[in-house]
């Protein structure tokens, strides 16, 4: 590589953080609410599909279906970012998500009040979250390539990291948001329509423009691939990463359920407190490990991968409520290491003028795992409700063989 290269590169993200100093916390502060929105409907959509006589495979497939869609869309929201704006984008997202939040809220009420049942109501529903799918996928590559543009290469795992930690503290609050569906199974889901609604009121009003966007001789960067050398490991690693993950998390709702024997509102309830637990465990996690230690990208991966091991056992070998609650609380421990790793390593390989792309790739990958594993998840649970944890733990167990082949030349600008 020409070093001139590396030169031209420098200068340009040192351009990238003139930006205003409470730049990153209007952006951290929109995150939580983001945070909210995607977990909101994890407690949810278990019990309300089972109230609608749907099986754990159509449940589980609503979830794998619109997380291809987020696969697809989300490098094109990326490149799209590196040309229209960070913000402009984020704003499609997050309008998006409130508006097809509304349309999907419609069609699970049509089908608790019985007026569209069977294969209908499911056609209806893998719709609607379908176009739901589609817009919202534009907020997090360009949230993602955003905290980059602001962020030096040295400070860029701690930039991840504090952006993980936003979307976690999201990730708390979204279940106990869920927990007024003991007053109505969607109250909360109509409430994160209204909530996701104003923060795009409020990016509008207070995010200034990405130092990116107001550059007007920025050059853009290549398309790039999935294959690209720089990036394959983290996006290998990435997707069977989430795989195991999705494939665990949409199928606890389910777990609980069973293994307590619940009612849906109480399953609402005790899945929304580990859930909480969960997230407060992986808040943690970016706050002080991430935050405080200066750990390369892999070396932090290696030390969340067993983490998530053991998680996965506990699920698979305990049936009451203290152990399948610790079991996702060092769930979310490890996922708080493994997420904000995963996306400054894939960050820290590439140029300053890749970003937006590389944003949009390494956002794609947590969708593709979520393609895979809920419905995966679903086809095993249907079979023996300890089969998606096992089948985890073996996954995870490839992937810790796999990362020790990996060259790790990679992630070598990390601090």
């Amino acid at each position: 590589m020409d070093p001139n290269d590396n030169t031209e590169a420098a200068a340009v993200h040192e351009e990238t953080l003139d930006v205003p100093p409470y730049a990153q916390r209007v952006l951290l502060a929109s995150l939580v609410i983001v945070g909210m929105g995607f977990s909101v409907l994890f407690p949810l959509l278990a019990p309300i599909g089972r109230e609608m006589a749907l099986s754990e495979f159509q449940i589980t497939s609503i979830i794998g279906l619109s997380s291809l869609v987020v696969f697809i869309a989300s490098p094109v929201w990326g490149r799209i970012s590196d040309r229209l704006g960070r913000k402009t984008v984020m704003l499609i997202g997050m309008f998006g998500f409130s508006a097809g939040t509304v349309l999907f809220n419609s069609v699970l009420n049509l089908g608790l009040a019985g007026t569209l049942t069977g294969s209908t109501l499911f056609a209806a529903l893998i719709v609607a979250r379908l176009c739901h799918a589609s817009v919202m996928s534009a907020a997090m590559p360009a949230a993602t390539a955003y905290m980059a543009d602001i962020t030096t290469p040295e400070n860029r795992t701690k930039g991840m990291g504090a952006s993980g930690a936003a979307n976690n503290l999201g990730a708390i609050l979204g279940p106990a948001l869920s927990g007024l569906a003991v007053f109505s199974l969607l109250l909360p889901l109509w409430l994160i329509a209204v909530l996701t609604f104003f923060n795009g009121l409020f990016v509008w009003r207070f995010l200034p423009q990405s130092p990116m966007k107001q550059d007007k001789t920025a050059v853009i960067g290549p398309k790039l691939r999935y294959l690209d050398p720089r990036i394959l490991p983290f996006v290998l690693v990435g997707v069977l990463m989430f795989m195991g993950f999705a494939l665990v998390q949409q199928t606890m709702g389910f777990r609980f359920q069973d293994a307590l024997n619940l009612s849906a509102p109480e399953t609402v309830r005790v899945l929304g407190i580990a859930m909480m637990l969960s997230a407060g465990c992986s808040l943690f996690a970016q706050a002080i490990v991430v935050q405080k230690l200066s750990i390369k990208p892999f070396d932090l991966l290696r030390l969340a991968i067993p983490l998530l091991m053991v998680s996965f056992t506990l699920m698979a070998l305990f049936e009451t409520r203290a152990m399948l609650t610790f079991a996702m609380a060092l769930q979310g421990f490890a996922m708080g290491i493994a997420g904000p790793a995963f996306m400054a390593g894939a960050s820290l390989a590439v140029s300053a003028r890749e970003q937006g792309s590389v944003a949009g790739i390494a956002s794609s990958c947590g969708p593709l795992g979520f393609t895979a594993g809920p419905i995966l998840g679903g086809l095993l649970y249907q079979v023996d409700p300890v089969l998606p944890y096992a089948f985890a733990a073996i996954v995870y167990a490839i992937l810790m063989v796999f990362m020790g082949k990996l060259n790790t030349r990679q992630p070598a600008r990390a601090p």
